[in-house]
C-alpha cells in the first residue's frame, strides 16, 4: 500500500509516464503576422524580432507635411504674438514713465519703432502718452491679427486642418 501511495505521489507531480506528460505546455515557437493575409507565420530566424525582414522603412509624407505646414504656423503665430508683447511692453513703459536709460526699456522703444511700421505717427494727439497708448496699441493688435490670418493661410494652403 506504501509503494501504490508513492507511485501516485509520483505521477500528480509529473514524474509518472501516463497522460500528464502529454499535458506539459512545451515552449511555442514565436510568430509574426503576415501584413498581406493577416495570418501568422513562424519566424525562422529563432530570434523573436523582425530584424530578419529586409523591409525598406515606408515614409508617410502627407504626415511630414502636415507636421511641417503645423509648425510653420505656429511659428507665424508666435512671432506676431512676440511683436505684439514687445509693443505693449513699449506701450507699458511709456505709460508708467519707466527710466528711458534702463537696457530693458531702451531696448523695447528700440524694436518697438521697427515693429510699429507705419503705425507710429498714425493718431497724434496733444497728450503724448495717448499717442503712444493708440498708435502703438493698434500697431500690437495689428500683428495679433496678420498672424493669425498668415497662420490659416499657411494651413490651408499646405493641406492641413484649419
Amino acid at each position: 500500500m506504501g509503494e501504490h501511495t508513492e507511485k501516485n505521489a509520483q505521477g500528480s507531480a509529473g514524474g509518472g509516464v501516463g497522460s500528464e506528460a502529454a499535458q506539459v505546455p512545451q515552449p511555442s515557437v514565436p510568430t509574426e503576422t503576415n501584413e498581406a493575409t493577416q495570418q501568422p507565420r513562424e519566424n525562422t530566424t529563432g530570434q523573436g524580432s523582425r530584424r530578419a525582414e529586409k523591409k525598406s522603412p515606408s515614409v508617410d509624407w502627407s504626415a511630414i507635411r502636415e507636421r511641417a505646414v503645423g509648425l510653420l504656423a505656429g511659428i507665424v503665430r508666435w512671432a506676431g504674438l512676440i511683436f505684439a508683447l514687445i509693443l505693449v511692453g513699449h506701450i507699458i513703459f511709456v505709460i508708467g514713465e519707466a527710466n528711458p536709460d534702463n537696457s530693458i526699456v531702451s531696448w523695447a522703444a528700440d524694436w518697438s519703432e521697427g515693429l510699429a511700421l507705419g503705425f507710429h505717427d498714425l493718431f497724434q494727439p496733444t497728450d503724448p502718452k495717448l499717442s503712444v497708448l493708440i498708435n502703438y496699441g493698434i500697431a500690437a493688435i495689428f500683428w495679433l491679427v496678420v498672424s493669425s490670418i498668415v497662420a490659416k493661410v499657411i494651413r490651408r494652403v499646405g493641406g492641413g486642418s484649419v
